[in-house]
């Protein structure tokens, strides 16, 4: 029977091996959350107070929220199909005993970009020897066009990354053929831990001709019209690669070895005109990834551009005339939204460097805000509208934080009913991956207020949740190591 772990959405990881940043155990927090949207900056503009007010998440709604993706992951397990999280069987049956020994790779596919990593492993004395990764972007061109463009540039990428490792460093076994972990971060269905069929593309990727293949059969085509010789040994989710990889070093990093997608979660979540709007205009429009539309780097930074324009369309948001470039679809994907993707795991386990910014403003004038709106846009904001632009950032923010804090709980609700761990005292630990936890205070408080409120002081003082860097690239190696063909 396989151990049963819950994973979730992914993220860019960054390139280093253990390192760990812990938060205390949860408690609620005394202070507002850092923001420079001080109160006496109500907004009187309409659509600002409309947007508010439907993106508002109270207390009863989290637990709403929670309760529903706690009866979609039971819908799912009870069934294929029974709820909108797919609950999708992973074949990992056995986590890294520390033990693992020799050179194995992982490769992470999950985004505008994918990562390369080799890991010299040296069992329970020495670990991890060596590593080495390499982080390359995909050309939009191929993330809209055909399996064999994608996969085959995946594959020259990958014996260019293999034919400049160090002899010295990383030393392959004699007779042994390179084994990879690939961690595929779109919704699989897995027939075993080497294979799994496509179900359906997501962030950004519409690759024609690929939905109901075997992505790895793909990939060590690709691989093998290169002249590469190596093989896929583990066909993992992301979620899943940073259970192992942050197990690995720390035992409290409880598991569970089911991937639930949780980001089609689609249930009584605080939709507005907006998300609707870019729902229709995105890749996959339906009633699918909305959730992920709402906590997630890919379209966080759309849905503020959105609003603003909308501002400036009926109000004086800016003056009288609309920026040329607030029209522009995406202007704010990679200057706001990039750290915006949440990627965690119970057990647990580009750019928004500028929305941070401007909620980190704490100056008289919002300097800044108004340096970021000239700078993206082209724009020079009054001092209302700098507090303006800050209330639509903040209210974003807010929402996918707190949204997020609540998926969480519904994973470790699910599992204390199991474990009882957290109701004993038991340390809980959930590990985070990537920037946006890192690097966003004001959306990791979020989080953690909304997991406060909603398992209470008592057992939240006993949850701790440890960032954790690029161990999902560890963890897919780690897992190629456990189920070698040798």
């Amino acid at each position: 029977m396989s151990l049963i772990t819950f994973a979730a959405s992914p993220l860019v990881i960054t390139p280093t091996v253990r390192s760990f940043t812990f938060s205390p155990p949860l408690r609620r927090s005394n202070n507002t959350v850092m923001s420079a949207v001080r109160s006496e900056t109500t907004s009187t503009c309409p659509v600002l107070t409309m947007f508010k007010k439907d993106c508002a998440t109270p207390t009863p709604f989290l637990r709403d929220v929670a309760n529903a993706i706690a009866d979609d992951m039971q819908a799912g397990l009870a069934v294929h199909g029974g709820g909108d999280l797919e609950m999708i069987l992973t074949y990992v049956d056995a986590l890294p005993s520390g033990k693992e020994e020799g050179l194995f790779y992982a490769l992470d596919l999950g985004g505008t970009n994918f990562r390369v990593r080799s890991v010299q492993l040296g069992g329970e004395e020495e670990r991890v020897v060596a590593t080495k990764s390499e982080q390359l972007s995909i050309p939009q061109k191929l993330m809209i066009g055909t399996s064999e463009e994608l996969f085959g540039f995946i594959a020259s990428k990958l014996a260019d990354f293999v034919a400049k490792e160090e002899p010295g460093r990383f030393r392959l076994e004699q007779g042994r053929k390179r084994e990879i972990g690939f961690t595929f971060s779109f919704p699989v269905n897995q027939t075993s831990i080497d294979s799994g069929t496509l179900i359906k593309w997501t962030k950004g990727f519409n690759v024609s001709g690929m939905e109901g293949k075997n992505v790895v059969a793909c990939l060590n085509e690709a691989m093998e019209a290169h002249g590469l010789d190596m093989r896929v040994s583990a066909l993992v989710n992301d979620g899943v690669g940073t259970l192992a990889g942050a197990r690995y070093w720390d035992k409290d990093v409880m598991a569970g070895i089911i991937n639930t997608e949780w980001g089609g979660f689609s249930k009584c979540l605080p939709r507005t005109i907006f998300d609707q709007e870019m729902d229709k205009d995105s890749l996959n429009p339906g009633e699918h990834v909305l959730y992920e539309k709402m906590i997630s780097g890919m379209y966080l930074g759309e849905i503020v551009r959105r609003v603003l324009l909308h501002m400036c369309q009926t109000s004086d948001l800016f003056g009288q005339a609309v920026p040329a470039k607030l029209e522009t679809p995406l202007a704010l994907k990679y200057s706001i939204s990039h750290y915006l993707s949440p990627k965690l795991v119970y057990g647990f386990c580009n750019r928004s460097q500028d929305l941070c910014k401007m909620q980190e403003d704490n100056t008289d004038d919002l300097s800044s805000v108004g340096s970021i709106l000239y700078n993206i846009f082209e724009v020079k904001g009054d001092l209302k509208d700098r507090r303006r632009v800050m209330e639509v950032c903040d209210t974003v923010v807010k929402r996918g934080g707190r949204l997020a804090g609540a998926g969480i709980v519904a994973i470790l609700e699910r599992i204390e009913r199991e474990t009882k761990r957290l109701a004993s005292g038991q340390r809980t630990v959930v590990a985070m991956d990537g920037a946006l936890y890192e690097k966003y205070p004001q959306y990791r408080q979020y989080m953690q207020d909304a997991l406060v409120e909603l398992l209470g002081d008592e057992l939240a003082s006993h949850v701790q949740i440890k960032h954790t860097k690029d161990v999902s690239g560890l963890g897919a190696a780690l897992l190629a190591a456990t189920n070698s063909i040798y």
